[in-house]
């Protein structure tokens, strides 16, 4: 455990989520790989990202892409080997970029040895590593929306799968249970990773008695809401290991629970999770009394109680922002200005500083079960088709636009989406305030967001005019515009007004 007086580097980081399959594709099989991704570091370095999470790349049937896991320990074929992963970790540590690993507690997939054990038979000693009933209660699952329990014909009860029937969940009462699943921590923090991305955090405790519950009645699938005292046992346990570890390891929890009051809880007395997932924004559109009501919430319950944000946009779950926004380049700008300059660690998806949007997804390319193939599209590098994932097709289309939206014609390019996250990038690594300061919404016209963000001597204004009109937006002092969404005046001292769709970070001024 680190003894710094420094805050801790997650604090002013930024990560940048890889989904493998879809980023860079190293051998001609149409899925992307670890090599990809360590061919991509440098890109990665220029773009100025802190930190890596990986999306599951362990050993798994692939039934739900790699969140149904069959060998924790061990790397599936599809995207490479632990030769692979080691170099890496090591390649990335060498950039000065940390790495984290999607870690999978809920549920394995059917295929684990754990459970092909469990049911074996009633009386096998992993029988009851999984949750085994004679009766289903009312549970419904997601994916699908079906019952959470499905019959096994030879051992004659029903399993528990808050997920896919092939994603049994595992039953982390059992201390055996507990003690595999640290060890599979131990295993990867002992190769050098930073730290984990937890999926479904709030999933892992389960109601003891499982009772019937009358939101699954009304169709709505436990996963949506399930939140029981026994995950925050599990999270302790978690944490404990964790800081147990040099380098300021971290845990992100998915906690995809909409209210900030109840995700607030699974940061602990700051002993269960270092971050948990802000998935609000999400669910916002580009409005600014909806951030305003967003943000505000954020600061409302998180800052008292000494709890980090975070901030994502865009995720492997997710319509890409700028689809949500319409297509609209001018407000993903503007969201990125925002993303980036809010107080809390912020999380780029990938693609996302090209300006991606969803690829069209036909009955004939779906490939996910639950219908989230869009977002997943393969990231284009080249100009020309088929964009640097040469040999065989990419296992779905591309996005639109995937010729100018490639990396080859916008790194290097002033006017590009990513030189935007370069400059962005470049101005919160620079600033203080920008990575860890006070948070404060200034008045302002109905149409803009601004906000102060300050720490000790250094400050920045944000104003983002969420309006396709220009906007007055006067501020006493002198201001330099640091960077502007459009890249217009940068440099320049700002004359108290925003052009249309325009985000602004201001800093003050040098006599």
């Amino acid at each position: 455990m680190s003894e710094s007086n420094e805050p801790p580097w997650w604090k002013g980081a930024t990560v940048y989520q890889i989904y493998p399959r879809s980023f860079a594709d190293s051998n001609g099989d149409g899925i992307g790989d670890l090599n990809g991704v360590r061919r991509h570091l440098d890109y990665l370095q220029r773009l100025g990202v802190d930190a890596l999470w990986l999306s599951p790349i362990f050993r798994s049937p692939m039934a739900d892409a790699g969140y149904d896991v069959s060998d924790y320990c061990d790397i599936d074929p599809l995207f490479g080997s632990l030769d692979d992963v080691d170099q890496l970790i090591a390649e990335a540590h060498a950039r000065g970029i940390r790495l984290l690993l999607d870690f999978v507690p809920n549920h394995t997939s059917d295929e684990h040895p754990w459970f092909v054990e469990s049911r074996r038979s009633r009386d096998n000693p992993r029988r009851d590593w999984y949750i085994w009933r004679d009766q289903p209660n009312n549970w419904r699952a997601a994916l699908g929306a079906g019952s959470a329990w499905t019959w096994d014909e030879s051992t004659r009860q029903y399993y528990l799968h808050l997920f896919l029937a092939k994603q049994p969940d595992l039953n982390w009462r059992n201390p055996e249970v507990v003690e595999a699943m640290h060890g599979v921590l131990r295993f990867w923090l002992d190769r050098g990773v930073d730290g984990f991305r937890i999926d479904v955090a709030h999933c892992i405790g389960k109601d003891p008695a499982l009772a019937d519950d009358p939101r699954c009645q009304a169709g709505q699938p436990l996963s949506d809401f399930n939140d029981q005292p026994y995950s925050h046992e599990v999270m302790r346990g978690l944490r404990r290991l964790v800081d147990s570890y040099p380098g300021e390891r971290v845990l992100v929890g998915e906690v995809n629970i909409r209210s900030t009051e109840r995700v607030l809880q699974y940061y602990g007395a700051g002993d269960e999770l270092h971050l948990a997932f802000n998935f609000t924004p999400l669910d916002v559109p580009w409005d600014p009394a909806r951030f305003r009501a967003c943000i505000g919430e954020i600061e409302h319950w998180l800052k008292p109680a000494g709890a980090w944000p975070t901030w994502v946009l865009s995720n492997h779950d997710n319509i890409r922002h700028r689809s949500r926004y319409g297509g609209s380049e001018e407000a993903a700008r503007a969201a990125a200005v925002l993303l980036l300059t809010l107080r809390g660690t912020p999380f780029i998806y990938q693609g996302d500083e090209l300006g991606l949007e969803d690829a069209p997804i036909s009955t004939d390319t779906r490939v996910d079960p639950g219908g989230r193939d869009g977002c997943r599209a393969p990231m284009p590098w080249l100009f020309e088709p088929p964009h640097g994932w040469e040999g065989a097709a990419p296992w779905l289309p591309f996005p639109p636009e995937a010729d100018n939206r490639s990396a080859e014609r916008q790194v290097g390019a002033a006017s590009a989406m990513f030189t935007l996250y370069q400059r962005l990038l470049a101005a919160r690594r620079t600033s203080p305030a920008l990575q860890r300061g006070d948070f404060t919404e200034l008045p302002s016209p109905p149409e803009v967001l601004a906000y102060r963000r300050a720490l000790g001597d250094d400050r920045r204004l944000v104003c983002i005019n969420f309006a396709a009109r220009a906007q007055p937006f006067e501020r006493s002092g002198r201001w330099t515009i640091e960077v502007a969404s459009d890249g217009l005046g940068e440099g320049d001292l700002y004359r108290g007004h925003l052009a249309a769709s325009q985000a602004l970070i201001l800093r003050p001024t040098e006599p």
